[in-house]
């Protein structure tokens, strides 16, 4: 029926209830464990994944090839997941990642500083000081993170179709509401319409990473819109043949396919090391 994205503070109960609400409506639950895990499988290194999961990347890891990587990887592992339906994604961006997909269903939690302190406190018998060193912590790698991979703020409601306050609501108040909006909100055409248009976006995710990794094509900020049957190529690089051969390349992969190519050709373009 839906796909469901969870935003939420640290201490906002944003776990708790996306499990209850996977429970309660039958689907999917993706934690971050399981997209860690699945970024791994794909070939992104294990011992490298603490620089960039949901954390602001330090000076050095923010200009590595590896960032890129990552941020490819992480959008794979998401559509993909999002792909079977049903299912709610907490955190690494998924609300992004799936915005404008129209049976998405993002919801943001947040509570009042206060609560979270008392939450952190009792969970790991912390004193103030502790409990509040992760909250700023927390705070400022979620913001940093989607400041950096996306170029947004992640506290702006405007990407979020509601905010719940889970201060002020219980976890089953709070999983009464998004069952609501969930059963109130998608239509049958929502559900037609976001499902194809997932495919489309797991479907040139899919490309860039074959092109990438499997191909080892030198693009920068390679990504590949679909639209029905015609794929097009963006991003930059410093030859025309490599556009060229990454059209080829794109051709074989989806033979029933158009390609088109809208790569920029930038004599001496500077690519991260």
């Amino acid at each position: 029926m839906a796909i469901i994205t969870i935003s939420r503070q640290v201490a906002a109960l944003g776990d708790e209830i996306a499990d209850a609400e996977a429970k309660k409506l039958g689907y999917t639950f993706v934690n971050r464990k399981q997209i860690e895990k699945r970024i791994v499988e794909l070939g992104f290194p294990a011992e490298k994944l603490n620089r960039y999961d949901e954390r602001k990347p330090g000076f050095f890891a923010s200009l590595a090839k590896d960032r890129d990587e990552y941020l490819n990887y992480l959008q794979y592992a998401v559509l993909e997941a999002a792909s079977g339906g049903n299912c709610i994604l907490i955190g690494r961006g998924a609300f992004i990642i799936l915005e404008g997909v129209q049976n998405l269903v993002s919801f943001r939690f947040v509570s009042d500083d206060d609560v979270r302190l008392l939450r952190l406190k009792n969970e790991f018998n912390w004193h103030d000081k502790q409990a509040q060193a992760r909250i700023t912590e927390s705070d400022n790698n979620r913001r940093g993170f989607h400041k950096s991979f996306f170029n947004l703020e992640n506290e702006d409601p405007q990407h979020f179709l509601l905010t719940l306050n889970t201060s002020k609501l219980s976890l089953e108040e709070s999983v009464r509401i998004i069952e609501t909006v969930v059963k109130g909100y998608i239509t049958p055409q929502k559900e037609t319409e976001g499902t194809k248009r997932v495919q489309e976006l797991f479907k040139g995710q899919s490309l860039v990473n074959h092109l990438l990794f499997d191909y080892h094509l030198n693009i920068n900020f390679l990504r590949a819109s679909v639209e029905n049957q015609v794929v097009t190529l963006h991003g930059v690089s410093d030859s025309q043949g490599i556009a060229e051969r990454a059209v080829q390349a794109a051709a074989k992969i989806l033979p029933s396919c158009e390609i088109k190519n809208a790569i920029s050709v930038v004599q001496d373009f500077k690519s991260y090391q």
